[in-house]
């Protein structure tokens, strides 16, 4: 039997391509997909619709499923000290990141690509619906040289990332030649990676370098990218936070720049003319770490870092670099208030709402490749859908609390409904397979 569309009415629609709000909007969904969407006088006059189950969102707004193109469900956030993990077994460490899947696809996250961490399984399980969470794309590893970012690896002769945060079977993220990170692309495309993870600087958290250190030589991330353009034209992801590393990235023609701190005019203006993107972060940047539960080297690089990445993100945005939001959550910053963000990247960023918003659909799609999928509220794309009970124009800060996230649709399926809302609708839920 043919699925029967639900017709949602009396919404403000902000359909996430940054046009403005419809306030008598109508969205139609069927099955998985979205049929319809737009103000309610246009409405196709459609007879297979006369028979549609019909629900008063009572003007309620709508937005597209959220976007978080920069997460880490392997890492715990401040629940825990981020080495936590080298104590646990495997099966425990699966199970706690389960939670983290849920909790972030209940608070507005639909899609969400993990820079490092989770393996192609835990894609395929959610993609399965065995396990409820938004719909993951997989870095699987990230690669640094020794004592780069990637290098974690303790005096006493433990891997921190390897017994803490990747999994079995992982790619090992260290290469040292453009030989061994040609190879070493290959072998994670092999492993199912969604997109290539590089470190072209030090990072706040790793224990042997600084932020504004180089991190991967440029001939090394440029062959990186050459793969990941042969295999099928993956994106390059690189976290760079210092002057050099963030060079290095961008004249190598890198798809994003991850926290890009100590962007230069001259490096923005390049940035904009090439198209690259820039995830900002600014999540993990408000979210100082536990003095108690980080070494002191690198608490203090938290505070130095943090502070000149929120003097830096406005002139990136003022510059007309594409933004994609990501919150590094995972690290420092908790799982599950991701939509947080939103409001930063205005009161920080200096972006409107509706710039926001748009960063964290249509174009955090762009930069995943998933924008003929997801990102927009519009026909024929997967009906991920936020229902809101405030209006985020008017109030963007309100997204961050799950109280004003009234329900969520992945994939015309409900994952919650904390208001009844959709009570009426019979769409299927978000449950697991037998």
């Amino acid at each position: 039997m043919d699925p029967t569309p639900v017709v949602l009415y009396n919404a403000r629609i902000v359909d996430g391509t940054g046009a403005p709000p419809v306030p008598d909007g109508i969205l139609v969904v069927e099955d998985a997909l979205i049929r319809w969407c737009g103000p309610a006088r246009e409405a196709p006059d459609d007879p297979d619709l006369h028979g549609a189950t019909r629900v008063d969102l009572g003007g309620r707004t709508v937005c597209p499923g959220f976007i978080d193109t920069h997460v880490h469900f392997a890492l715990p956030g401040p629940a825990a000290n981020p080495l936590s993990g080298a104590g646990e077994l495997v099966s425990y460490r699966t199970l706690k990141v389960l939670e983290r899947l849920r909790s972030t696809l209940h608070n507005g996250v639909t899609t969400a690509r993990d820079l490092m961490g989770l393996d192609a399984g835990f894609r395929r399980a959610v993609a399965e619906r065995r396990v409820a969470g938004p719909r993951l794309l997989v870095a699987v590893s990230m690669l640094s040289q020794t004592a780069g970012h990637a290098d974690f690896r303790l005096p006493g002769g433990i891997d921190a990332l390897e017994a803490a945060v990747t999994f079995p079977g992982s790619p090992p993220g260290i290469v040292d030649t453009v030989d061994d990170i040609r190879t070493r692309v290959r072998v994670l495309v092999a492993a199912g990676a969604d997109c290539i993870k590089l470190a072209a600087s030090g990072g706040v958290t790793s224990p042997h370098d600084q932020p504004d250190w180089l991190g991967l030589r440029p001939d090394m991330v440029r062959a990186a990218v050459e793969e990941a353009e042969a295999y099928g034209g993956l994106p390059v992801a690189v976290h760079a936070i210092g002057e050099p590393g963030i060079a290095a990235a961008v004249r190598s023609g890198v798809r994003s720049i991850e926290h890009g701190y100590a962007l230069t005019d001259e490096l923005r203006a390049e940035m904009a003319e090439r198209g690259q993107f820039l995830v900002p972060t600014l999540l993990e940047t408000t979210t100082e770490p536990d003095p108690a539960q980080v070494p002191p080297a690198v608490y203090a690089k938290a505070v130095r870092w943090h502070r000149i990445a929120q003097e830096s993100v406005a002139r990136s945005v003022e510059a007309g670099i594409r933004v994609a939001m990501g919150t590094d959550a995972g690290l420092i910053a908790p799982h599950g208030q991701n939509l947080r963000e939103l409001g930063l990247l205005v009161d920080i960023g200096g972006m409107t709402p509706l710039q926001a918003i748009r960063a964290a659909t249509a174009d955090a799609a762009d930069l995943c490749g998933v924008g003929d999928v997801t990102g927009t509220l519009t026909a024929g794309k997967a009906a991920d859908v936020v229902i809101c009970g405030t209006d985020p124009l008017t109030d963007i800060d309100s997204l961050a609390d799950p109280v004003h996230i009234h329900a969520v649709l992945k994939e015309g399926r409900v994952a919650i409904d904390r208001t009844g809302v959709l009570a009426r609708a019979g769409l299927p839920e978000l449950v697991v397979v037998d």
